[in-house]
């Protein structure tokens, strides 16, 4: 035994005198057939002049030496099974490790895995799972021992990882504590305070229409809350005068998710900008925070600004066009409209008793208007004192918006709470309970958001931003490719019924491709910018356009069963608004502006658009 441990003794005596200090060392997990990649060394090297890096035995020249680090780039593997790499100084080798090298398509297979699986099943959660255990099993070059212990692996490796991420973290909390406020001004009558107010004076069915679309645009925190809360407050409205169940649906439909990605403050931007964050890492040169990204790309989302400036037009000309004139024709006459309940009820689930409101309680406005402005006026308070510089682009760059959204989102729910309290509106356990209520109305969209991080992280691992960029960077002209980004997120999204999860797969995809599309065309100047803004834009609008048109969208499940109308006779109605404005976002907006044009008068341009659309085909319903 003596012996032994001696021999490990002097063994661990002459490595550290042979290799030095500890050396690391990042290199990929898998490395892609003909698909450039990095490594780099760090420790202390007694010669780096003597450094020598060979792959398979071939010697690799470093493009960046020194005696702290050695930096190996666009190293190209062209034969599949294992390769190694070796690193030494003279003639001892400091460090040695072997790599499994793949074909390149393989690393595009698990986001194809999960919107195919998607359109399939109609089931986001499966096929996201599922394409995370494909994802780490080919980590494997699909080694058959390996496909249980990489279903292991994708739970408590690439799952757990994301959810213990602290930006990740920070964006589960803040959607989780604003769904609890909703809970709360929901249950406490404020939100249905706001309502009784909009229609006290709507004794039209134009006015009513008007006021179901302002209060649309007012709940603009969350396209769920929205739809729930202006269609089952609507359904009594509307019966009373004689506006049909399927305008009703429209109505609530085009003022949910499309003045949710828009807004700066919702619970969609937390997922917005926690799915572009984990696609910047690696794109050198790019200087801009995730947020600004997004609010650079606010101004070429033109899908949802066009959808609902269009019903402002329908319902303040008191026109229609599509089948929704028939709809309209028999609510007016006083035919009772009268959907199949029992499949909304199979379709949408039994979440509609999730939000409630206490009986018996005055409903006042002050209630849930009070929260809402502490959660909006804080959190520009906490971006504008935690961000530095001159200009208010510099403040919000430097920002600490994730710290905005939690403090923001914090003080709110205890402003919700503290009225409802102090009114003696809710006790604390009721209180609790309309919180608990909001927090579970959001589980499902943040369990989506939680395997979309995990797939992202398997994309990166297999370096599939990486093959489609080498495959499509240079053959996709600069100016169409926010347009046919546009095209993949609505035929994905149509197909899959998740507007989330098809962002969630695409955006890690989309930002690094424009990123070298952008550099093969003159790279990051300030002429090229909108274009990086426009494809960002077309990922979220895209999804949600599609999402609006889409019978299997869970939004459009929801605000049927909300609305009181039966599933397809809203798709039905709405899809020629939703084509109108879609088009016209395409052809009008964001197809021109990959040539420059700006967005302002395309803009314009497309409401126009839908003014002569509602003067040629609109027929008077009022």
């Amino acid at each position: 035994m003596k012996q032994i441990a001696y021999k490990t003794l002097v063994g661990i005596f002459m490595s550290f005198f042979l290799f030095g200090q500890t050396i690391t060392v990042d290199a990929p997990r898998v490395v892609l057939k003909n698909i450039e990649f990095n490594i780099s060394y760090s420790g202390d090297f007694f010669n780096s002049d003597s450094l020598i890096m060979r792959v398979n035995g071939a010697i690799i020249q470093a493009s960046n030496l020194s005696d702290e680090a050695a930096v190996y780039k666009n190293i190209i593997v062209e034969n599949t099974g294992e390769v190694s790499f070796q690193l030494s100084e003279g003639t001892r080798v400091l460090h040695q490790f072997n790599r499994k090298v793949i074909l390149g398509w393989i690393s595009v297979l698990p986001p194809l895995i999960a919107i195919t699986l998607a359109f399939l099943s109609r089931s986001v959660i499966p096929s996201l799972f599922a394409a995370i255990w494909f994802g780490v099993w080919s980590l494997s070059s699909f080694s058959i021992v390996k496909i249980v212990p990489s279903l292991l692996d994708s739970f408590y490796h690439y799952i757990l990882n994301t959810m213990i991420d602290r930006d990740h973290a920070i964006l589960i909390l803040f959607t989780l504590m604003l769904g609890g406020m909703v809970g709360i001004i929901y249950m406490n009558g404020g939100m249905h305070g706001i309502i009784q107010h909009l229609i006290k004076k709507a004794d039209t069915p134009k006015k009513g229409q008007i006021a179901i679309w302002l209060f649309g645009i007012i709940i603009f925190f969350d396209d769920y809350s929205n739809t729930l809360i202006v269609g089952n407050t609507s359904r009594l409205l509307c019966d009373k005068l004689k506006i049909s169940r399927q305008k009703l649906a429209y109505l609530v439909d085009s003022t949910s998710a499309p003045v949710a990605t828009i807004a700066i403050i919702t619970t969609w931007i937390g997922f917005q900008v926690g799915i572009i964050a984990d696609a910047l890492p690696g794109l050198d040169g790019l200087n801009e925070s995730a947020y600004m990204l997004f609010i650079h790309s606010i101004p070429y989302s033109f899908y949802p600004f066009l959808a609902i400036i269009l019903v402002g037009l329908i319902v303040t000309t008191g026109t229609d066009f599509g089948p929704m004139v028939q709809a309209e024709e028999r609510a007016r006459s006083g035919i009772k409209y009268t959907p199949n309940m029992d499949e909304l009820e199979t379709e949408a689930g039994a979440d509609s008793d999730e939000l409630f409101v206490k009986q018996n309680i005055n409903q006042r406005a002050r209630n849930a208007i009070i929260p809402i402005a502490v959660l909006v006026f804080s959190m520009f308070y906490f971006i504008f004192t935690s961000g530095e510089g001159d200009s208010i682009k510099d403040i919000l760059g430097s920002a600490d918006t994730f710290g905005a959204l939690m403090h923001s989102t914090l003080l709110s729910a205890l402003v919700a709470a503290g009225l409802s309290i102090g009114q003696g509106i809710l006790n604390v356990n009721e209180t609790l309970d309309a919180w608990f209520s909001g927090l579970k109305f959001m589980l499902m969209g943040l369990l989506v958001l939680l395997l979309a991080w995990a797939l992202a992280d398997i994309s990166k691992d297999l370096h599939t931003a990486d093959f489609i960029v080498s495959t499509l960077g240079n053959s996709i002209p600069m100016s169409i490719l926010p347009s046919v980004i546009f095209l993949i997120a609505a035929v994905t999204a149509f197909g899959s019924g998740s507007s989330w999860g098809v962002m969630a797969i695409l955006m890690p995809l989309v930002i690094p491709l424009t990123w070298a599309v952008m550099g093969h065309n003159g790279g990051a100047t300030p002429e090229n910018m909108h274009i990086l803004y426009s494809t960002i834009a077309c990922v979220l609008t895209g999804s949600v356009w599609a999402d609006h048109c889409s019978p299997i969208s869970d939004t459009t499940i929801l605000t049927s069963m909300a609305s009181g109308c039966e599933l397809m006779d809203h798709v039905r109605t709405q899809m020629p608004y939703a084509v109108s404005a879609g088009l016209a976002a395409l052809l009008l907006g964001t197809l021109p502006a990959g040539f420059g044009f700006p967005w302002w008068i395309l803009l314009l341009l497309g409401i126009g658009s839908q003014v002569i659309v509602v003067k040629l085909f609109g027929q008077k319903t009022s």
